[in-house]
């Protein structure tokens, strides 16, 4: 029970009201006697009053007494109350209204002592709960009415914060006018009020919002309904919120709404509003009640859309002003930034950033970049402090900074924050140290401040000044370039005590101390360094204390960063993945900024302390990067610790190209750029130490300040604490270390220990006392650090070993060129690093031993002399060492130790190598006995001599080798034998001494001996080897790794003696190649047999294989320059005087052996899964060798293809070896699954038959189907071949000296395979093949051959004989043709190609092939001496192949393939050309030859056209036949002048046996015939029917060359086909008259062309040709009409009766010719016209005669 509802409390409460109430009446007595008249109830009088309240005085008495009356009821109302109710607290506030209104009565009297009494009787009410809402706004009206009337200001505040603290009763209008009331009260005359009413109304406002607390937590519990509008975009809709939210929704907007100076929506009546007390309200509000806006989103909405504009827009002001701008102009002075609102806006924006960063992401972007606009050069300098103060509130909460990374920095298309601000406070550094002169005075806006502060400013600076150069206390400070700026202590590490942002009573701004701003920024850069390094490595540490419980722990607390990666990335969650991500973006964004601000502080620090914390701050920076692993940022800060050590400007290329690559980034700020500063030399630091810088040239000397002491100091201590995560930067840190000792003059000694020596040349290096006493502490230091280096896990060890070999490396370019004294520094503690490590040695041995092997190569004598002295000694101590465990236990690591001294055979210095052999030697005679493993090594010395060391050096170390493999060999592990093979092999690779290769090889013949003797024992050993390595292997689940694997161990041994015999093969020396060649066959033929049958396939790939390659491409590319003479008095025989023939020797020789295996070891190849792949390789060695531009070489390969095609067949059964049982394989589904593609013919090669048939183990070796297996063989044979052919024959495309023409043995070789190959290949030889066998023939019996071998090749040119290649190539047609003809059908389909390709030789009679653009000449005019190439004689080859045609086409013309193809056709026009040349054909025998054979082809073939006439098969075939004739028998062509007229008559016979062909092979069948053919042949007849010749004939020959008897056959061929007398059919008619108007129109002709030419020639007679042909036509007439007589009248028809009437007028018109002869002939012809005398027909007319 509370205090006020206990039941004294209430007792005593009755009792206060009733006295409150007798008191009330008492004084309303005092004042105003009663008056008669009392008016009505006590609830009017209020009102009233205030209607009538000017009334007169009497009024007022009288309404007076009526509140006595109303006082006086109140208490009897009051005692009944507590008489009847048990409860009677909730009875008084149920009837509250009436209980209170006496007393609202008595503040109506406006009497002060009255309302005094009746207010604190109100708030007695109001502190005991019990009033209800309605009397709330009863009271809230009569306040409002007392306020108007400025009665008792103080007491009302009083009462409104009593009635709103003690209950929630007032919600809505009556709590807004409770506000409005206040706020006016603000804003009166008086100052206590005012500011009483100030706090009241903060009262007030934090009463409301703690009612919506209260409220929340009543309601937390329920579940309430989902929202359905979200993000109310209503400013009034409110209805889904409580009423106490409502109440505080509507007081915080209208608090909006005010200070934006709008009117407000709920606060009705205000009056008047600051923008300042507006702002310190929002403020409080937003900083006290954070969770009222996060939880409802009503108030996040009204932050959004209210708070955040209206911020912005009043930091307008702020945003454009400009400090230099002239202000007067101006009109609105407002414009210029107000002080208190700027300030208070600055912390409103704080809060928000602060309370409500995850609501107002964007906003804050937008506040955030404000604030560091205000960071401006150009803004009042107290803008710039608040601004700086506000940035130090965030820097000082990491956890915020890194919510800004996030939301900011790490959001593609965002603003970078986080990284703004931090560059922000850098730039501004940088301003307030490059700020002129007048900067150091603060500038503000008003005019009086400025000056002001501009005093106190010079006052502050100058006694700094002063006390410096008088030596007194100097004040902590920054100086750069001349200005100076003191160290204020602004604040507490780590919090952010604000000084302008706390002035809220201030209008006019403050004027700012100077170097304030720069304290606060500067503890801004450490804060937030700080901060974030703590956080980071805070979440870093538990994240590494998760993986470590999972890893082993290392010695060193702090894991390199990239161990710690390695280790940890499996075991991270997501979770963790971006925590880093986020740790690695906030170094990311701020380490520019930070660096460059800091390098510039630290240049510029005068004062130790801050020194020491901005170094702090660079090492905390450089340390957290290297653990996060971002190794720009790492170095950059070490960087710049760095510089700081050394003198200013000092060279070092380390520093200077890190400092450029980062002054490269000049980042901008806000349009801005920020350079990073250079280092200003002029330091006012103590000088300590002298020195001579170390360089290549040292240019004077250089002086080392206290502050280079301090910065080293801390570079040590980073080394020392943070060696695990520097990294690469271990090269920075090195190299500065040993330049500052270099300056300082310290030395390495024995051990790699420094102590204080003098420099061997130039000034002496001066130190003050008060470093000399640091140098042991530095050198200590030193020690210490590389003696740690011990506890550093491996990687950094790496780094750090790394860096020392960097830092070598610079220390012996230096060296280079000169004999000064190089800086031993690296060398030194290379060694010590080593030695103290020796524990691990095996980590760091290979970068160790590695650059020291670099050392030594150093042309420096001393150098190199302390490379060998440091790696030998290492070599020493850790043979020495007593490692665990024991090396004997421990190969790998006697291995590793021993391996320098291998490399040392890299090093051409002879002193070096003398060191190598010295202390093989030593190593030798003393752990010869414990070298097991190190054997290799040892041989490997010896095959390391290299062939320019000179022939001593080689003799020796091959006597040793000689030694070992005569004395040695049974001692040393069986798995060093591979490497004696070679070693041996290396040495027959020298190119020295000619002897020794010999020699090595007849070496390699005897370990090859060796092998085979003990070959039981090796293998044993080999196996057993072997095995350990493959469990190994498996263990590590990695594949075993040799050479040649996976065949077993001691196969592998043969395998690499055959492959270094292969490498000798390809040697430069044609004897070596040649005696190596020798051995290899001879070796793999006695000692094959050892191999296991799978070993085959490596002997085949690895070895011959890879041997052709090598041959192959050594010959095609070996020189063709004659060699002069083979050393000494050596002569060379012209065929082996060019390398490139010295090389197709070789090439020769390698083919044919391997060939040779092939063969006789075919038993063993064929089952190997992948023969066929070996086929082809085979078969594409043996076709580039035939490809070679070498007719030796060409001409062998093919020798060897004829070889390897003889093992195709399979081999008897005697000559097999011993077989297990045949696996069982059902071989019909295989041939089933072949034939099913045409029998083989695309087979995939890498589907062999062995892959088909299963893989066999061991030495099962399964029998193979020969036939399936021999066909593929044979397609990849005919495949080469025809690869072979087509390259061979392809005419060369430009033709100088130089080109290359197959020779005629070679192509006749090539063309001979065919036949045979040919009978393997025939089920499967399809069309394509037979075009491209067609274009191999045609091409190689075009090749022309040189002039220097035709005599031994052509026979003279007169006799008819083909050449060998001629016979192959028609051989190769023939065995075709007769496989063709007993084939199926559809190989039947070939003729027509057969007979395409004999036409295209026929036509070679005519015209001799081209070879490509080649001049060949005739034969006669060939000189033999000359490189001219001979065409070959190819008439007696065309006329063979047409004979060959004729007979093919005798037997095949009615062959469905050979119609279809039109092979009569194509004929026809083959035999046309000799046909139309006749007499100009090459050789007259063509032609008649040609004819004989078209006569024959016509008899068969011309019934079959007729047979296929109605298939339209033969159209084509017609016209071309014409021509033919035409062009034969009316030939172009004179004939020569020395032909006999028996030759003549003889010719004329052929002519007329065509015609004779015509009239009894066509004619007669002209049904089956196209109209247009048989026109053309009767326009040929009529041609040949009337005298036609040449005018070349002489007088005496005229009558026989005249052709009669042809002449007559054609015109009596005319006539049997005029007058047929038997008209069959229509065609047949047609014939007829054609033949006859033919006939007339050419007697026409020649009539009118004899008339004309008798008229003209005058008295002269005409040629005697002429007169004779006249004759002859005459003749003809005569005949014709006697012949027209005799047929029957229906066979000649109307048209023809006319032609012949139509010749009479021209006969008569003859009559006046000369000629006695023409005259009886022409008698002749017109007595038969009598009969065509008849007398008219009488006409008749009208019925009369």
């Amino acid at each position: 029970m509370s205090g006020t509802s206990s039941p004294e409390a209430v007792k005593k409460l009755l009792e206060n009201m009733q006295g409150d109430l007798r008191g009330l009446s008492l004084e309303c007595r005092k004042k105003f006697p009663p008056v008669k008249e009392r008016k009505g109830k006590s609830t009017d009088v209020l009102t009233q009053i205030k209607l009538q309240n000017q009334r007169s005085t009497w009024e007022i008495r009288r309404r007076l007494s009526v509140w006595k009356k109303a006082a006086e009821s109140g208490i009897i109302k009051v005692k009944t109350i507590a008489a009847r109710n048990t409860d009677i607290l909730a009875a008084l506030k149920e009837n509250s209204s009436e209980v209170v209104q006496p007393f609202l009565m008595g503040c109506g009297t406006k009497e002060p002592k009255i309302t005094q009494l009746c207010l604190a009787a109100i708030q007695r009410l109001m502190s005991h709960e019990v009033v209800s809402e309605a009397a709330a706004g009863n009271i809230i009206n009569m306040l409002w009415q007392l306020m108007e009337n400025s009665l008792e200001e103080l007491k009302l505040l009083q009462t409104v914060l009593v009635l709103l603290t003690t209950n929630t009763v007032v919600h809505d209008e009556a709590l807004s006018k409770a506000i409005v009331l206040c706020f006016r009260l603000h804003f009166t005359k008086d100052n206590i009020t005012n500011n009483t009413a100030a706090a009241t109304v903060r009262q007030v406002v934090t009463v409301v919002f703690e009612r919506v607390v209260a409220e929340d937590e009543r309601y937390k519990d329920i579940i309430e309904q989902p929202v359905a509008v979200q993000g109310n975009s209503n400013r009034r809709s409110v209805s889904t919120l409580k009423p106490c939210a409502k109440d505080a929704y509507m007081l915080f907007q209208d608090l909006c709404q005010l200070v934006n100076a709008d009117a407000p929506y709920w606060l009705v009546g205000m009056t008047e509003m600051t923008r300042t007390f507006g702002l310190e309200l929002l403020e409080s509000v937003l900083n006290d009640f954070p969770q009222v806006f996060l939880q409802h989103q009503e108030f996040s909405f009204l932050l959004k859309e209210r708070v955040c504009p209206l911020v912005i827009k009043l930091f307008s002001p702020n945003i454009k002003f400009r400090q230099g701008s002239s202000t007067s102009s101006s009109p609105a002075p407002v414009e210029k930034p107000y002080f208190p609102i700027c300030m208070r806006l600055l912390r409103v924006v704080s809060v928000l950033i602060k309370q409500f960063y995850s609501l107002l992401v964007t906003e804050c972007e937008i506040f955030l970049s404000l604030l560091v606009k205000f960071l401006d050069a150009d803004k009042p300098q107290w803008l710039r402090a608040v601004a700086v103060e506000s940035i130090h509130r965030l820097c000082v909460q990491p956890q915020l900074l890194r919510s800004f990374c996030q939301s900011y920095d790490m959001k593609q298309h965002s603003t970078k924050v986080f990284r703004d601000i931090v560059n922000a406070l850098g730039s501004f550094i940088q301003s307030l140290f490059l700020v002129p002169s007048a900067g150091n005075t603060s500038v503000t806006p008003n005019q009086t401040g400025s000056n002001a502060s501009g005093s106190t400013g010079s006052a502050q600076t100058n006694p700094g000044v002063l006390g410096m150069g008088g030596g007194a206390t100097v004040l902590p400070a920054f100086e750069y370039r001349g200005t100076w700026i003191p160290i204020l202590n602004v604040t507490v590490q780590g919090s952010a005590k604000a000084t302008y942002l706390e002035m809220l009573d201030k209008v006019e701004p403050p004027t700012i101390p100077e170097g304030y701003a720069m304290s606060v920024a500067f503890h801004c850069l450490l804060d937030l360094v700080r901060g974030i390094t703590t956080m980071i490595e805070g979440e870093l540490g538990e994240a590494e204390t998760v993986s470590q419980s999972t890893t082993e722990t290392t010695s060193l607390p702090a894991l390199s960063s990239e161990h710690q990666d390695s280790q940890s990335i499996s075991d991270q969650s997501d979770k963790e993945l971006v925590s880093r991500a986020v740790w690695e973006e906030m170094v990311n964004a701020c380490w520019c900024g930070l660096l460059a601000a800091l390098s510039l502080l630290l240049d510029a620090s005068t004062d130790e302390a801050a020194t020491e914390n901005i170094l702090k701050a660079e090492l905390t920076m450089a340390a957290l990067c290297g653990r996060l692993g971002l190794v720009t940022s790492r170095d950059a800060f070490i960087t710049a610790i760095c510089k700081g050590s050394l003198p200013p400007h000092y060279a070092l290329t380390v520093l200077n190209s890190t400092t450029a690559a980062l002054s490269s980034k000049s980042y901008s700020i806000q349009g801005q750029n920020v350079q990073m500063i250079s280092p200003s030399s002029e330091s006012h630091q103590q000088v300590v130490a002298v020195g001579q810088p170390l360089a290549l040239q040292p240019q004077g000397t250089v002086m080392l300040t206290s502050k280079n002491i301090q910065c080293m100091r801390t570079l040590l201590n980073l080394a020392h604490c943070h060696g695990a995560v520097l990294g690469t930067s271990w090269q920075l840190v090195l190299a500065t270390l040993q330049h500052l000792v270099w300056i300082l003059g310290l030395k390495p000694g024995v051990g790699g220990a420094l102590k204080p020596g003098r420099a061997v040349e130039g000034p002496s290096t001066v130190l003050t006392t008060a470093v000399m006493t640091d140098l042991p502490v530095i050198s200590n230091i030193l020690s210490r650090l590389f003696e740690s280096s011990q506890y550093l896990d491996d990687v950094s060890l790496h780094h750090l070993i790394n860096a020392l070999c960097s830092l070598s490396l610079e220390a012996m370019d230096m060296a280079y060129g000169n004999n000064k004294e190089p800086s031993l520094f690296a060398v030194a503690k290379l060694l010590e690093t080593g030695l103290v490590n020796m524990h691990r040695i095996e980590i760091l041995w290979r970068p160790l031993t590695g650059h020291l092997l670099e050392v030594c190569q150093h042309p420096n004598s001393r150098m190199r002399e302390w490379g060998a002295e440091a790696l030998t000694s290492l070599i020493k101590a850790g043979l020495t060492f007593s490692h665990d465990p024991p090396l004997s236990q421990n190969q790998r690591l006697q291995l590793l130790l021993l391996n320098p001294l291998k490399e040392l055979s890299n090093i051409s210095h002879p002193d070096i190598r003398i060191k190598q052999l010295e202390c093989v030697l030593q190593i030798l005679q003393s752990q010869g006995d414990s070298l097991g493993p190190g054997w290799p090594l040892v041989l490997g010395v010896m095959g390391a001599i290299r062939s320019d060391q000179g022939e001593s050096l080689i003799r020796t170390a091959f006597q040793c080798l000689q030694l070992v493999v005569t004395d040695f060999l049974p001692t040393m592990p069986c798995t060093c034998l591979q490497i004696v093979v070679e070693v041996a092999g290396s040495f027959g690779l020298h190119n020295q001494e000619l002897n020794i290769s010999l020699t090595s090889i007849g070496l390699l013949w005897n370990i090859s001996d060796y092998f085979f003797q003990r070959g039981e024992i090796i293998e044993k050993e080999l196996n057993k080897e072997e095995a350990v390595l493959q469990k190994q292997a498996e263990e590590k689940g990695v594949v075993l790794n040799r050479p040649f694997h996976p065949a077993p161990p001691f196969d592998c041994l043969w395998l690499c003696l055959y492959a270094k015999l292969g490498e000798l093969c390809v040697d430069p020396r044609p004897a070596v190649r040649k005696s190596a060649g020798q051995t290899l066959f001879s070796t793999i033929g006695a000692h094959g047999t050892l191999l296991q049958h799978s070993t085959w396939h490596t002997v085949i790939w690895k070895v011959l294989f890879h041997l052709l390659d090598r041959v192959r491409e050594s010959s095609t590319t070996a020189d063709k320059e004659k060699i002069e003479s083979g050393g000494g008095n050596i002569l060379i025989h012209h065929s082996r005087d060019t390398a490139e023939k010295q090389w197709a020797e070789t090439w020769v020789l390698t083919l044919a052996g391997v060939a040779r295996i092939f063969n006789t070891r075919r038993y063993l190849l064929q089952p190997l899964g992948d023969f066929s792949q070996a086929w082809d390789v085979l078969l594409d060695h043996i076709q580039s060798a035939a490809l070679s531009k070498n007719n030796e070489v060409s001409l062998a390969a093919l020798k060897s293809f004829q070889e390897i095609l003889q093992i195709v067949s399979p081999v008897r059964d005697s000559e097999k070896p011993d077989t297990p049982p045949a696996i069982n394989v059902s071989v019909p589904v295989v041939v089933g699954a072949t034939t099913a593609t045409s029998l083989g013919r695309s087979f995939m090669r890498t589907d062999s038959i062995g892959e088909r048939m299963g893989r066999y183990n061991g030495a099962e070796l399964p029998v193979v189907t020969d036939e399936i297996e021999d066909l593929n063989l044979w397609w990849a044979a005919w495949n080469s071949w025809y690869r072979i052919g087509s390259e061979s024959t392809k005419p060369p495309i430009t033709c100088d000296k130089l080109t290359f023409i197959p020779s005629q043995p070679f192509l006749t070789a090539l063309i001979q395979i065919f036949p045979a190959l040919y009978q393997h290949i025939k089920t499967g030889f399809s069309m394509d093949d037979l075009q491209k066998l067609g274009i191999i023939l045609h091409g190689a019996v075009s090749v022309p051959i040189s002039s220097d071998a035709s005599p031994f090749i052509l026979p003279s040119y007169t006799e008819a004989v083909l050449t060998s290649l001629q016979e192959a190539v028609l051989t190769a047609l023939d065995v075709l043709q007769k496989a063709i003809c007993v084939g199926s059908e559809n190989m039947q389909i070939m003729y027509p190609a057969i007979f395409d390709q004999l036409l295209a030789f026929v036509e070679f009679s005519c015209k001799p092939p081209q070879y490509g653009q080649l001049e060949t000449k005739h034969i006669a005019n060939a000189k033999y001496n000359q490189a001219e190439w001979v065409a070959l004689n190819y008439v007696p080859f065309a006329e063979r192949s047409l004979e060959v045609v004729v007979d093919l086409y005798q037997k095949t013309a009615c062959h469905k393939a050979v119609v279809n193809e039109k092979v009569l056709q194509n004929i026809i026009k083959t035999l046309r050309i000799p046909l139309s040349l006749k007499y100009s054909c090459p050789s007259e025998s063509t032609w008649k030859l040609a004819v004989s054979s078209l006569l024959k082809v016509l008899s068969i073939g011309l019934p079959v056209a007729r047979q296929h006439a109605s298939s339209g098969k033969f159209d084509s075939m017609w016209p071309e036949l014409a021509n033919t004739f035409e062009d034969f028998l009316f030939t172009k062509s004179a004939p020569p002048d020395n032909l006999s007229i028996q030759e003549f008559q003889k010719n004329e016979s052929i002519d007329v046996e065509v015609v004779q062909l015509i009239s009894t092979e066509i004619l007669p069948y002209a049904n089956f015939i196209p109209k247009e053919f048989v026109g053309q042949i009767m326009t040929m007849l009529n041609k040949g029917s009337i005298h036609s010749q040449s005018s070349s004939f002489t007088e005496a020959e005229i009558d026989i060359r005249l052709r009669e008897e042809f002449s007559k056959v054609c015109f009596e061929t005319l006539l049997q086909f005029s007058f047929s007398n038997k008209v069959t059919t229509p065609q047949e008619g047609y014939i007829s008259r054609m033949a006859l108007s033919v006939l007339l129109k050419r007697s026409q002709d020649v009539l009118h062309r004899y008339i004309e030419d008798e008229r003209l020639s005058g008295k002269c007679p005409l040629p005697r040709q002429q007169v004779t042909e006249i004759i002859f036509v005459l003749k003809a007439v005569s005949t014709l009409i006697d012949s027209l007589k005799k047929t029957q009248p229906e066979n000649v028809d109307a048209n023809t009766w006319a032609q012949v009437i139509a010749l009479y007028p021209t006969l008569v018109e003859c009559i006046t010719c000369s000629s006695s002869e023409v005259c009886s002939a022409l008698k002749e012809a017109l007595v038969p016209f009598k009969d065509f005398m008849h007398p008219p027909a009488s006409k008749v007319q009208n019925g009369e005669s």
